[in-house]
């Protein structure tokens, strides 16, 4: 299950839960009242309980994969000041992937440098709060901030936000610090020097990727539904949807078998 899925099902939970997602992002009463939850800190909407998705969202990178990604957000910050220069010379009309690469701004590297060497250091594992990447930055909160954003607007960084439970009286909820994962985005590749683009993939392996997904797509088409979903989702999601489709087929095999023993009459056969 992806992170976006697995945000999507988290702010349902949450929502249950609570009675229900401010348009904030606060946790409101059961009720439907709008008063904030009793504790009075905000959940912001889409996040997702430390602890519970890291595994699956964490990567560790290979070996001087952080480097390479820094050298290519940097090469991707050099050709959007040319783009932007080409922008106002009135020679050039901005893409949208040009415009995110013509913002990037020297600060979003620097912060993005940061991120790179928590990679390294820790195996995949980021999740640092705005007051330690301002700290270790030397940049000012507001400009950490605006920089991640960039940084997610343009491919480099998948952000996820989190929340943790406090330990009181009932169950409650506290904001904390964010889970970041650098990429190379596949958007950029293009504005990169040559020799940091990945080489081409041969004619005859893509000739075989594409045999190989139309054969995975007719075994599909075969399975029934308890088999598809087995096969597709997996884990607790995939048993109860398994579940599920045994009774959509056993449904189908009575249908059959009803309409095999009172079939339709031909009256207009010749």
């Amino acid at each position: 299950m992806t992170a976006l899925a697995l945000g999507e099902a988290s702010a349902r939970v949450l929502a249950r839960a609570g009675g229900g997602l401010r348009p904030g992002g606060s946790l409101t009463r059961p009720g439907g009242r709008g008063g904030l939850h009793r504790t009075g800190a905000p959940v912001l909407r889409d996040s997702i309980e430390a602890g519970t998705f890291e595994d699956v969202f964490f990567a560790m990178p290979a070996p001087g994969e952080p480097d390479r990604l820094l050298t290519a957000c940097r090469r991707a910050r050099d050709a959007g000041r040319r783009l932007a220069r080409e922008a106002r010379a009135g020679t050039r009309t901005l893409s949208a992937t040009e415009r995110g690469l013509a913002a990037l701004t020297a600060g979003a590297v620097r912060v993005f440098e940061e991120i790179c060497t928590l990679a390294r250091l820790n195996r995949g594992r980021v999740f640092p709060s705005y007051d330690w990447l301002a700290e270790a930055t030397g940049l000012g909160r507001a400009t950490v901030a605006r920089g991640l954003a960039l940084l997610e607007c343009t491919g480099f960084l998948v952000r996820q936000r989190r929340f943790k439970r406090v330990e009181g009286d009932g169950p409650r909820y506290r904001q904390t610090s964010n889970a970041y994962r650098p990429l190379l985005p596949a958007a950029v590749r293009a504005y990169l020097p040559r020799w940091m683009r990945p080489a081409p993939i041969p004619d005859d392996r893509v000739q075989q990727d594409a045999d190989r997904g139309e054969e995975q797509a007719a075994m599909l088409a075969g399975l029934s539904c308890r088999d598809l979903a087995k096969v597709t989702v997996g884990g607790a999601l995939g048993r109860v949807l398994a579940r599920l489709g045994a009774a959509i087929d056993g449904q189908t095999v009575v249908a059959l078998r009803e309409s095999q023993n009172h079939p339709q009459p031909l009256d207009k056969s010749i």
